[in-house]
């Protein structure tokens, strides 16, 4: 099964071949990793036996029942369409990306694979999701 250990030496190689991420551990298996490019949003790593989690705070749930049942329909569709492993949710008043990976046969490959692929739909879906944003 693979360690905490092994999940820094994934964050390691993740930020050493050039993708220009960059991460800190905040507490005992617990990581923020700023993904490179404009991409202004960062992705939680959590080691938590058996599983290690990925998760990215997408925005706030918009007030108002018309944008939050449109919103709530597009996010229920993308996860349908357009992500493999991981999927939107909603945690608290957030909506949130995450992905869960067993530890049991996990390597670095579907590690990383994994990061991709939920970075790329962030980027991909953000300019759509970002119009149920509301004002400040």
């Amino acid at each position: 099964m693979v360690t905490r250990e092994d999940i820094e030496s994934f964050l390691d190689r993740l930020t050493s071949e050039g993708g220009g991420s960059s991460y800190n551990e905040i507490e005992p298996g617990l990581w923020v990793v700023r993904p490179p490019g404009a991409l202004d949003l960062d992705v939680i790593v959590h080691y938590s036996p058996p599983v290690v989690l990925l998760r990215m705070k997408v925005m706030n749930v918009p007030h108002g029942d018309a944008a939050s049942a449109s919103l709530n329909r597009r996010l229920l569709q993308l996860n349908a369409t357009d992500l493999v492993h991981g999927s939107y949710g909603i945690e608290q008043e957030s909506i949130v990306l995450t992905e869960a990976l067993e530890l049991v046969h996990l390597d670095f490959d579907e590690f990383l694979a994994s990061y991709e692929g939920m970075t790329l739909a962030l980027t991909s879906h953000l300019r759509e999701l970002s119009s149920y944003r509301e004002p400040r």
